[in-house]
């Protein structure tokens, strides 16, 4: 699909051998199903967390490590990993992923103690760079009038398993062991790697490079101070001097990365990247709606689980709250493939505003009023809706901005700036939550108006991000000019 193309800041040309024909059918069902394993490892726990604790004799702030293990190595290790994916070849770097994913599963199903499974979720965290992988080997390798509509799915699909997780979180503990959260997902998993070892070709487009080390190390340190300050915020106190100083750390070092980015010759993540308009504004939108979906998954779920007696909860077990949750995943698999039909008719513009109108009116509606069951129902359709065509559309958008050969490093930032979005709304809603609870620990119907409320003015945002978002002939030309030759002639038009 792809023609080489020189990088703009290196001059090199990524090497393109001959022209090959790959069942294209099959590369997006393995990459889908690497894609929905990483997903609902990323959910699937969190529901279960109080349970583990208990079965390893572990305290919840100990506990809650399986999730920070998890979130910190994930957002290292994503950029990194697609860096090396541009560099040495997407599909030998997704085989290595899926391969320390299957490993970290199958060790988090044995772990006998909590240090056993902190280790093996760090591992699992190396799986996010599967988006950003799949999302290149799409581009390389499939027609392009295809890219479009199957990143689409691929982006619903990430947004489903973590919908997925939180809906079957509860029936696997009850009636397995949350053991089988790890067992089922490494099924998964095993079939993903199979595929891609025996049945997916490797990715023609290159950029040959070293990586950058001292960039590595400072954004390393960088990611790891911000979200271990927003994962323990509430634990250690937002005012406390542990937080406050990691906060700081991680603002100074994240400049301090940026100006080492600007001066190396083969940088992690080419930050002047950042300054195109089609990218930044996709950044913006994937910020916002990490911050939304995960406060819904925070919220809702808490609401259903109430006691009907509180006057304002609804009384359901965690199953039957995750049961809750299904429309939003069900809309999330229509709008995802709706996006990049979108996408390549009118540009990725028109969806991300449309989801991001969608997000506000999901949260606005139980914000309004939450009494009747009703509200709920209508908001989780409508956050599926938000979701499925926002995401789909940033992924598309910054394909069409940037050259084949920066795909990785491109949507790797995306997806930690997704990450980050996740926990700052996962860390808010539960503040949120916290400081607005009853005597007896329950949250008090203001928590839940004043967190819809939140994440209504949050989502916002994404509307203005959408607005920000270059026209489709704008993005046209912008990407003609930065060297992209494999956006679909029709884009342009």
């Amino acid at each position: 699909m792809s023609t080489a193309t020189a990088s703009p800041r290196t001059g090199s040309t990524p090497t393109t051998p001959p022209e090959r024909r790959p069942n294209a059918t099959a590369i997006v069902v393995f990459l889908s199903l690497g894609g929905l394993s990483f997903a609902v490892l990323q959910s699937l726990v969190a529901p279960a967390l109080s349970t583990i604790g208990r079965d390893l004799g572990a305290s919840t702030s100990a506990a809650s490590w399986v999730l920070t293990a998890y979130l910190l190595s994930a957002s290292v290790l994503t950029p990194i990993l697609g860096r090396l994916g541009d560099m040495v070849g997407k599909r030998k770097v997704l085989i290595w992923v899926l391969a320390i994913l299957l490993v970290g599963a199958v060790l988090a199903a044995l772990a006998p103690n909590l240090g056993v499974l902190v280790v093996a979720r760090a591992l699992q965290g190396a799986a996010g760079a599967v988006m950003p992988l799949s999302i290149g080997i799409v581009r390389d390798e499939l027609p392009k009038e295809k890219v479009s509509v199957t990143i689409g799915l691929l982006s619903a699909i990430f947004g489903i398993g973590a919908g997925v997780g939180i809906v079957a979180a509860g029936p696997i503990v009850e009636h397995l062991s949350w053991h089988w959260l790890f067992w089922l997902p490494a099924v998964l998993v095993v079939v993903a790697l199979l595929g891609a070892v025996f049945g997916m070709p490797e990715s023609p487009i290159r950029k040959p490079g070293r990586l950058d080390v001292a960039g590595t190390a400072v954004l390393a340190v960088s990611l790891v101070a911000i979200l271990l300050a927003v994962s323990e915020g509430q634990t250690w106190g937002w005012g406390d001097v542990k937080t406050v100083g990691l906060l700081v750390l991680g603002a100074v070092t994240l400049v301090a990365f940026v100006l080492v980015e600007l001066r190396v010759a083969e940088p992690l993540i080419d930050v002047r990247l950042f300054a195109v308009r089609g990218v930044w504004t996709a950044h913006v939108v994937a910020l916002v709606f990490g911050f939304a979906m995960f406060g819904t998954f925070v919220l809702v779920p808490t609401l259903l689980q109430l006691p009907a007696a509180t006057g304002y909860g609804f009384g359901k077990d965690v199953t039957q709250a995750g049961l809750f949750l299904l429309p939003t995943v069900v809309m999330m698999v229509i709008a995802g493939p709706v996006a990049g039909i979108l996408v390549r008719r009118v540009g990725p513009k028109p969806p991300m505003l449309l989801g991001g109108i969608a997000i506000v009116a999901a949260f606005a509606v139980p914000a309004v009023s939450h009494a009747h069951i009703a509200a709920v129902v209508v908001s989780g359709v409508l956050t599926g809706i938000g979701i499925g065509l926002a995401l789909a559309a940033c992924s598309n958008a910054i394909i069409e901005s940037v050259p084949a050969g920066q795909t990785g490093e491109a949507i790797s930032a995306n997806t930690v700036v997704r990450t980050i979005g996740s926990s700052v709304g996962t860390a808010v809603i539960a503040a949120l939550i916290t400081s607005h609870s009853t005597a007896q620990g329950l949250p008090t119907d203001d928590a839940f108006t004043i967190g819809f409320w939140a994440c209504t003015g949050v989502a916002v945002l994404a509307v203005l991000g959408a607005l920000a978002a270059p026209s489709m002939r704008a993005r046209r030309a912008a990407a003609v000019a930065a060297g992209v030759t494999d956006v679909d002639d029709q884009v342009a038009r």
